[in-house]
């Protein structure tokens, strides 16, 4: 593979304060970058990075992004950063990055490369609620790049090519589609690159805690889901887990993610909250229940908060 790693020597300080961006199109709305082919309807996008950084060289700045990403490089040259990690892309190259961490690219030279990107959300609501069982990478600390010959390349290329024609069209079942095409990249992705993907080994000890946590967190909020735990886990429960200070916990949660426990808790609540609205027929109490609440007022109160409708009013939109 013709990627190297380069230590980036504390070019990003655990101290320094990064803005966090909840989307792609805010991402390029502040770094300046066009955001017109940039559907903001749908948690999901998928553009020809070519037709957006038509002016090569370009260098970012660091940024924390809140969403998942997927980069195939057709023909481009340029580097990109991860937390305190630095991969050159060349043509060939295959990446994926994951929120919360600290981020920045650089292109050189841009002809052919395409983005991906989604939100939790959009993996729970329309691929299926037991996304991370079934691709346990999506929740890695670091995803190292590939770099592919073309003719292995080409299979990805036929799969993004054909997202992005669903994505540009019209239909009522667009999300779907769109849902359904992006299973079979994720099982061509973890058939070529993680076949041996290895959970335990994340790096350092503070990617580790951080790994453990969002297994920890994903786990917990399937089992509220089944209905096998009727009690949201605090801090302490978490840090109790991998017999940590809870203080200790928070501090590494936060300087390695830019988000604080309570915003990864809320997040997550809210993500379970869609997929059992969505993908269950179950009521708006009973969903209030399984996800730890004691009253559907109160859970109608909190699900407002974070997505500006109800849960009855968000429902009545699918």
């Amino acid at each position: 593979m013709n990627l190297q790693e380069v230590s980036l020597l504390g070019a990003m300080p655990d101290n320094a304060a990064f803005q966090t961006y909840p989307s792609l199109y805010e991402t390029y709305k502040n770094l300046g970058l066009p955001v017109g082919s940039i559907d903001q309807s749908v948690d999901f996008t998928i553009n020809n990075l070519a037709e957006i950084h038509r002016q090569a060289p370009f260098k970012s700045a660091v940024y924390r992004p809140s969403y998942f990403s997927f980069v195939f490089v057709k023909d481009a040259n340029g580097k990109y950063i991860t937390d305190d990690l630095t991969f050159e892309t060349v043509p060939g190259t295959i990446y994926f990055t994951n929120p919360g961490h600290l981020k920045a690219f650089e292109w050189f030279r841009v002809q052919e490369l395409y983005l991906i990107t989604f939100s939790e959300s959009f993996l729970k609501e329309n691929v299926h609620p037991e996304i991370f069982e079934e691709f346990p990478f999506l929740l890695a600390e670091t995803v190292r790049p590939r770099t592919l010959d073309a003719e292995a390349f080409a299979e990805f290329e036929k799969l993004y090519l054909q997202i992005l024609n669903e994505y540009k069209g019209t239909s009522l079942l667009k999300k779907r589609i769109i849902g359904n095409l992006f299973v079979v990249l994720l099982l061509k992705i973890k058939e070529y690159f993680w076949s041996d993907y290895n959970p335990i080994y994340e790096g350092n000890r503070s990617s580790q805690i951080v790994k453990t946590f969002k297994e920890n967190l994903e786990k917990h909020y399937r089992d509220l889901g089944e209905g096998k735990v009727q009690i949201v886990f605090q801090v302490q429960d978490y840090a109790r887990l991998q017999s940590l200070n809870p203080n200790y916990l928070s501090n590494v949660i936060k300087t390695k993610t830019g988000k604080t426990i309570s915003a990864w808790i809320a997040d997550k609540t809210i993500a379970e909250a869609k997929s059992l609205l969505k993908n269950s027929s179950i009521s708006i109490k009973q969903v209030a229940f399984q996800l730890g609440f004691s009253e559907a007022n109160h859970f109608s109160n909190y699900f407002k908060k974070y997505t500006s409708l109800t849960p009855n009013a968000f429902r009545k939109t699918l």
